[in-house]
């Protein structure tokens, strides 16, 4: 068969994880830099497609090939405006996260080229993940990035890390079979129809009932919710991230819990829109709480980690409220909140490992006077923390005040209710500023070295995107507006999303 595009953006990274292995154990600066040159190959293909996207709402890129032809499996790809961003995010990413943890494995239980190679195979399947347009496919997939990530939790992570990756496979495990319930339910309804299918374009011509299409998509939904993490179904994100290097906790929270959100979009409101509309009460209540209860935790935190892993329960709730808020302009939000959130979180994360390994204590009581030794990683620990809790002119702004006025326009008290998040973030950052790089210098923080080289231009990208997005959102806005319609469609709601002007993000 014709190799496609997306096929070509899903072999790369996997061949470079194979050819990251191939290099001798002895020489682990080679493969660092093989595997580093794969995922600057691979972000180089993906702007190309980013490119050339035409931005017409259905799936672009498309290659259909017959998978498994007894269950309608299909190997198929495409993206719309959704899966085309979090494609992008997948790949600027990786590289970011490569050079950032340069030195983060050499403490690990393997050898520091596994390290790199999963990484690469977790960014391969990401983006199967965001391209697929087969259920069956995308279950594959979903289950697969659950392999590498255990590894680079369990092999390279803190004294805890065999209990938080265990926790973390089982909670997405149980998740997942939820899911192949409601996978298996399609395939005997598309039997039941005539020629088994598990393509999405044939699924949504499916007359499902009421109950039918309710029990699906609980299935769906429940798996989504572990991996978004949503309250209840969000403690095994803190033990993970807490545990994980900062490079894998980025790659966790920026890229795979994406996929909990992305799935909802694709899924649950693609698939099952009455049922969506049905559930919406129920889950904008578990978002409003996921936005509290987070940030009120966040505060009560004594570990860097640990809280910034808290700050992304709350920021998904806000994620999660856009979707389910059923307003094109709050969807809008939430597509454009994944990607800046992806973006702060990674900078916040990356900043915060920096400071942790050079004082060797992720407590946030055994630090104090910081900028005052390393003005530049203060400086940059500020900037990222102004960015997580959405200060204006800064990328997230924008997408929380879509989400928040796309809900408002039909949950007013939800809404009011969750701009206490918004208190509540300004808190936990500006206490955890605080208390980590004001005041007197603590003893063992005198000799803190600043940032070096390598570190600013992993940082750099992050910076320049968030600055750039917050200012002038548009392109991206654009990217999503034809998926977010065509979406709003399919559940009964036609209002497009608007158009945001340039000097809306500079407020």
């Amino acid at each position: 068969m014709n190799i496609g595009w997306l096929t070509l953006l899903l072999l790369l990274p996997f061949v470079g994880a194979i050819a990251t292995m191939l290099v001798p154990k002895a020489k682990a600066l080679t493969a660092k830099q093989v595997a580093l040159g794969f995922s600057l190959v691979t972000l180089v293909l993906t702007a190309i497609v980013a490119i050339g996207y035409h931005r017409n709402g259905a799936e672009d890129y498309a290659e259909t090939h017959t998978w498994i032809k007894a269950f309608g499996a299909h190997y198929a790809l495409g993206l719309d405006g959704v899966g085309i961003v979090l494609v992008v995010l997948t790949a600027l990413l990786t590289p970011i996260v490569l050079i950032a943890s340069w030195n983060d494995a050499d403490k690990g239980r393997w050898s520091e080229k596994s390290f790199f190679a999963w990484i690469l195979a977790l960014e391969a399947l990401s983006i199967g993940v965001f391209s697929a347009t087969d259920v069956f496919l995308f279950y594959v997939l979903f289950e697969a990035t659950l392999i590498p990530m255990y590894f680079l939790i369990g092999g390279f992570g803190g004294p805890q890390r065999s209990y938080a990756a265990v926790k973390f496979l089982l909670y997405s495990l149980l998740g997942g079979l939820l899911m192949l319930a409601s996978v298996v339910g399609l395939y005997v309804l598309s039997a039941k129809s005539g020629e088994p299918s598990y393509l999405l374009t044939d699924l949504m011509k499916l007359d499902i009932s009421q109950n039918t299409e309710r029990w699906l998509f609980l299935g769906f939904f429940f798996a989504f919710a572990v991996k978004a993490p949503m309250v209840p179904f969000h403690t095994w994100l803190p033990d993970a991230a807490g545990e994980a290097t900062p490079g894998t906790s980025v790659l966790l929270v920026g890229i795979l819990d994406k996929i909990g959100t992305f799935g909802m979009i694709r899924f649950c409101l693609g698939l099952f829109p009455n049922a969506s509309e049905w559930a919406t009460p129920v889950v904008l209540v578990l978002a409003l709480i996921s936005v509290l209860y987070g940030a009120l935790l966040a505060i009560g935190q004594t570990d860097i980690k640990r809280l910034i892993a808290y700050t992304s329960i709350s920021h998904f709730g806000f994620i999660v409220m856009g979707i389910f808020a059923l307003t094109s302009q709050g969807l809008t939000g939430s597509t454009l909140y994944m990607f800046n959130h992806g973006l702060s979180t990674a900078a916040l994360f990356l900043v915060a490992g920096y400071l942790i390994s050079r004082r060797g204590s992720a407590r946030i009581a055994d630090y104090g006077g910081v900028e005052k030794v390393a003005p530049v990683l203060a400086g940059t620990f500020l900037f990222a923390g102004l960015s997580s809790l959405a200060l204006p002119g800064l990328s997230p702004f924008i997408s929380e005040f879509m989400v928040l006025a796309g809900t408002f326009s039909r949950h007013k008290v939800i809404a009011v209710i969750a701009v206490l998040g918004i208190v509540l973030a300004a808190l936990y950052i500006l206490l955890m500023y605080q208390r980590t790089m004001t005041g007197p210098v603590r003893d063992g923080i005198e000799k803190l070295k600043d940032l070096n080289a390598r570190e600013v231009l992993a940082i750099a990208p992050l910076v320049v995107l968030i600055i750039g997005l917050g200012i002038f959102p548009k392109p991206v806005v654009d990217i999503i507006k034809p998926a977010v319609d065509e979406t709003m469609q399919r559940v009964g709601v036609t209002d497009k999303a608007p158009q945001i002007p340039v000097t809306e993000g500079q407020k």
